[in-house]
């Protein structure tokens, strides 16, 4: 497994560890995803290292939230860059080797302000959303060579920045969750470690939410 980074090696080094731990091979390697050139080359390092590449998750993602009217400009392009351009560059870069070998799955980690939206993030929940249309169509033009194009949606998580939050902010999101509770970040993990199996073989364009039912209605 590949485990990609941006900016600090701490984290994906300890995802790395745990890999290793578990008798699997890990390469950490550093790459912007929003560049094309970053993209190609995390792609390319990948099939040096393990002679293919089979599975793509495109998590990474940034947040620079703003009203509309007070956003600037670099907030909602770096938003965008990042989190939509960035797995449309990976996509193209992995898709590629993917052909060669007729299979593939390749997951997008989406968000539930991508089907709802949410104020103060329009960059974000546009990039989110952005990353379903890209899923759908990805799924359309990849599906007759094997390979499989779906995105998962988070709700609220249990992370740091949730455990941050005022309590009355945390009730007021836990009053739109019918299970009355945050998920966990396992919960969201099992969901994409299940798209990655062959049992997920005929799973293909959809878009699963992971939020205690907050958008079922």
């Amino acid at each position: 497994m590949v485990v990609n980074y941006a900016k600090s090696s701490s984290a994906a080094e300890e995802v790395a560890e745990i890999i290793r731990n578990s008798g699997g091979r890990a390469l950490v390697y550093r790459a912007d995803v929003a560049e094309p050139a970053g993209a190609t080359a995390l792609v390319k390092a990948a099939v040096s290292e393990f002679g293919r590449i089979d599975i793509l998750v495109n998590n990474a993602g940034v947040t620079r939230d703003s009203l509309v009217l007070r956003m600037k400009d670099e907030d909602w392009e770096s938003v965008l860059d990042v989190n939509l351009r960035g797995a449309f560059n990976c996509i193209r870069a992995a898709a590629a080797e993917m052909v060669k070998s007729r299979y593939g799955r390749i997951i997008n980690i989406s968000s539930v302000v991508g089907l709802i939206g949410n104020v103060g993030q329009a960059n974000y929940c546009a990039a989110k959303a952005g990353l379903i249309g890209l899923t759908r169509a990805m799924a359309r033009e990849l599906g007759s060579r094997n390979i499989t194009v779906n995105a998962v949606a988070p709700g609220f998580i249990t992370t740091e920045m949730t455990a941050g939050l005022p309590e009355k902010i945390r009730e007021r999101m836990l009053d739109q969750i019918p299970a009355k509770r945050f998920g966990t970040p396992e919960e969201v993990a099992d969901v994409v470690a299940f798209l990655a199996t062959e049992a997920a073989g005929y799973i293909n364009g959809q878009t699963i939410a992971v939020d205690g039912g907050m958008t079922c209605c």
